[in-house]
């Protein structure tokens, strides 16, 4: 055993040698120990110990910022006398808006993209390369945002969070675009699972709403990711701070018919929240203000709502939770309507003008400035609407209403409608209240709002604004459009080439007389057998060594060929699978014709698009 142990030493310290030689002195210890795994271990094992590393470290990104967030809203709200905290009302969202925005220009220069929308776009338009920034500035925006009252959800920072990480991950051990964006979708999933403690949920979300049309035989990372997200947060979270209901009726079919109303009832509010939310963004962008400006509007607005309606504070998973325990009156009793004699009336009125507030308490936060997500809000507002059908079915007279179990499966409704991820939404609410027996009205009601959404629009509203810009391509109207596109007419036939006998000379004299930053080489009769890019070609521009090289030591293989019969669409694959954003084109006898760029083949997909739409 000994010496099998020193035989392991002593290979890495020859790798750590070896390492050192190609200018690689400064990586860190733990970085070297890993890169000297990934070369010892197969890829299967390399990328288990991946899924454990990031969804560990994507798993205490979310704890730290749950836990941040908790206790700033655990001060406001229970530690300040309610005189006092009228005022904290109005001023720290307002704040929290601001100092976001400010944030946002100075630390992290205007980069503001945030949500779900960032990952997808990082998938569909970088090689899910994600900026590095990212592992932190959305835990420091949202912090800012939520934990001083901004009416959103931490739980799209925290995935984009974990998806910096396991991109980060990813691009430090030269991993493919396969396993990187694999990587991505673990840390986002152990984001998510980590901030509801759910990891089949976590699962769900990566395959429903990151991977859509992405297929995995290896998921296996994905897995070991989110249960160790949960497992952490399990472990370091308190127990109020947990997304947990431990109360709840055991499920009857007699109360079918309540669930089948409540999944129509989520479906048209899902519907609602999301056309109030546009409208709201568009508003928002079309305002000629400066950020600034933009934000202490939108700061001054969402206050004024939480002054009025206290629910509309934060994340509203306090309210979720009185709703449950039965806590009626710790509902209103922040809120003006404290005055009013309390009557189930009231408190009627009270959640209509929360619901119909929501819609527009969320959208002001995050397109005015703050930073944070749709899933609280809909987790919000479907509980909200949940309770405020069981109430008004008990006033109609209607007996042994399962109050609870609406207020769960509502949330898993409007989940469905605004997110559109009904397995997400179905496993979330079946892990947090540990209602596995709740699956039928979980579904129904899932599945009724869900199919409602996909009547008024095939794709979700995050999907949809990409697929707008042409980033990325959801249905098949998006399909048929890049089937028309003709691949001879986006292939560069002025591509520069140089033979591969040719000398570096030679090569140095085209570059500096060229525009090109690819290179194709080839033979005497024009076959391809390499190509080179300038990044390629930039550490051997200033070599005193210039006789000992030659072409063929500086090329490198294409990582794939196109041939001129492909459809765009498949050409647009082969650049996603590859990370690569130009490829050479040859014919059946491999002779090369011309370089085709995937910015090329979008440019023109996004004027075909809109020669359709006028």
């Amino acid at each position: 055993m000994k010496i099998h142990n020193r035989k392991k030493y002593l290979s890495f310290l020859k790798f750590k040698r070896d390492f050192q030689q190609f200018g690689l002195e400064k990586v860190r210890s733990y970085e070297l120990i890993l890169h000297w795994l990934n070369s010892r271990l197969s890829r299967n094992q390399f990328l288990l110990l991946s899924g454990i590393l990031v969804g560990l470290t994507a798993g205490m990104a979310g704890v730290i910022l749950k836990t941040l967030v908790h206790n700033i809203h655990y001060f406001i709200t229970h530690k300040v006398h309610f005189e006092y905290q009228i005022l904290f009302y109005i001023v720290f969202p307002f704040l929290g808006i601001v100092l976001t925005t400010i944030t946002v220009q100075t630390l992290f220069k205007g980069q503001d993209r945030k949500g779900i929308g960032a990952i997808l776009y990082e998938i569909a338009q970088n090689s899910s390369i994600v900026s590095s920034v990212k592992m932190y500035s959305q835990i420091v925006q949202s912090a800012i945002t939520v934990g001083l009252g901004g009416s959103a959800g931490l739980e799209s920072p925290i995935a984009v969070t974990g998806a910096a990480i396991g991109s980060n991950y990813a691009q430090t051990y030269r991993l493919s675009y396969k396993e990187r964006t694999l990587l991505l979708a673990a840390g986002a999933s152990a984001g998510i699972a980590s901030a509801f403690n759910a990891p089949i949920a976590g699962i769900m979300f990566a395959f429903e709403i990151l991977l859509t049309g992405v297929v995995f035989t290896d998921f296996i990372p994905l897995v070991v990711a989110a249960v160790c997200g949960s497992l952490l947060s399990r472990i370091l979270l308190q127990e109020d701070v947990l997304f947990r209901f431990y109360t709840r009726e055991a499920f009857n079919y007699k109360n079918v018919p309540y669930y089948l109303i409540l999944g129509i009832v989520t479906g048209l509010y899902a519907r609602y929240f999301v056309i109030i939310s546009q409208k709201v963004e568009h508003f928002i962008q079309k305002l000629k203000m400066s950020p600034l400006r933009r934000a202490m509007f939108g700061g001054a607005v969402l206050s004024l709502l939480c002054v009025l309606f206290p629910p509309l504070f934060g994340e509203g998973y306090d309210t979720i939770k009185a709703f449950t325990n039965g806590d009626t009156l710790l509902i209103i009793e922040n809120s003006l309507f404290r005055y009013f004699e309390f009557k189930n009336f009231t408190i009627i009125i009270f959640l209509i003008f929360v619901l119909v507030l929501k819609a527009f308490a969320t959208p002001f936060t995050i397109f005015s400035g703050g930073n944070g997500g749709n899933f609280a809000p809909s987790l919000f507002a479907g509980g909200t609407a949940g309770f405020l059908f069981a109430v008004v079915c008990q006033q109609i007279g209607f007996k042994e209403v399962p109050m609870t179990n609406l207020v769960l499966v509502g949330m898993a409704g409007a989940m469905s409608g605004i997110l559109y991820a009904p397995l997400t939404a179905i496993f979330l609410i079946a892990e947090s209240s540990f209602g596995y027996d709740l699956f039928i009205p979980l579904m129904i009601v899932s599945v009724i709002s869900y199919l409602m959404a996909k009547r008024f629009s095939p794709i979700s509203p995050e999907l949809k604004s990409l697929a707008d810009q042409g980033k990325i391509f959801t249905n098949k109207h998006d399909k048929n459009l890049l089937f028309s596109l003709n691949t001879k007419d986006y292939i560069d036939f002025q591509s520069q080439t140089i033979n591969v006998n040719a000398s570096v000379t030679e090569l140095f004299e085209m570059i500096k007389n060229g525009n090109k930053n690819t290179f194709a080489v080839v033979d005497d009769i024009g076959k391809l057998k390499g190509i080179l890019s300038l990044d390629d070609i930039r550490p051997y521009l200033f070599s005193k060594e210039t006789d000992s090289l030659s072409i063929l030591k500086i090329m490198k293989a294409p990582p794939a060929v196109i041939y001129p019969d492909k459809k765009a669409l498949e050409i647009l694959q082969v650049f996603d699978d590859t990370g690569y954003w130009n490829l050479p084109v040859v014919d059946e006898n491999n002779r090369f014709i011309g370089f085709i760029s995937k910015s090329a083949i979008l440019i023109g997909y996004r004027q075909l698009l809109k020669l359709y739409s006028e």
